[in-house]
């Protein structure tokens, strides 16, 4: 979390979210009014969040990682778009540090040359989408950041993007996987391509796979840059 955002929750009113992010920060908030509810009701989250807003409460939503990083900025936005006093509403979308580079923090310099974040879930973008988008991701060498890559409802994609991706890489891709980036319980792997799904991976997992230049070093994943030594 960043300072910027800290602040944001002190000055709030209203604290609205989805329920897990909302007990992350509960020390932060204690004595607010606090607007929750779970998985798929954000987009009455962020509605709520609007009409609190135009009767002129000053509000909080809150999303994991960076709001503008598959979180709840693009839909606030919409929303106020549509609504009769959208224009007359000021909002300010705050950055955080979203998952990818806390991920990378934690298991060295991966992601210091071109990468691409592409997100496994299949609930809102189909299957077929992000296929496409792992193979030409894939092809063009870029490192690869996994968002979403496992649940109980979908556990065989990390498999299946598994299988696309090492038509262009080797079994021996330096893999990373970190599990609760940047909060209480951070754990870190490295691994390869070839033995990735040995781990632990799940909802709360970033897994991050090389490209080509990737080495490990000293147990750190880095990708090098390009510089002379």
């Amino acid at each position: 979390m960043t300072a910027r955002a800290r602040e944001a929750l002190a000055r709030a009113e209203v604290i609205v979210g989805y329920r897990t992010y909302i007990d992350l920060v509960a020390t932060l908030i204690a004595g607010r009014e606090v607007v929750v509810n779970g998985m798929t009701g954000e987009v009455d989250r962020c509605r709520e969040a609007v009409e609190r807003a135009a009767a002129g409460a000053r509000v909080a939503v809150i999303s994991s990682g960076d709001p503008g990083v598959y979180g709840m900025a693009g839909l606030v936005l919409e929303i106020l778009a549509a609504h009769p006093r959208g224009r007359e509403i000021p909002v300010t979308i705050i950055p955080g540090v979203t998952a990818a580079t806390a991920a990378a923090a934690a298991l060295g310099a991966p992601l210091m040359h071109d990468f691409a974040v592409i997100s496994l879930s299949d609930r809102l973008t189909p299957w077929e989408v992000i296929s496409r988008r792992l193979e030409m991701a894939a092809a063009a060498d870029f490192v690869l950041v996994l968002y979403n890559p496992r649940s109980h409802g979908r556990p065989d994609h990390l498999g299946r993007a598994r299988e696309i991706i090492l038509k262009y890489r080797q079994p021996s891709t330096p893999v990373g996987v970190v599990r609760n980036a940047g909060r209480k319980g951070e754990v870190a792997w490295l691994r390869d391509l070839d033995t990735l799904l040995e781990l632990p991976v799940d909802m709360v997992s970033t897994v991050i796979i090389g490209n080509s230049q990737t080495r490990v070093l000293d147990g750190r994943m880095v990708t090098p840059r390009g510089y002379r030594l």
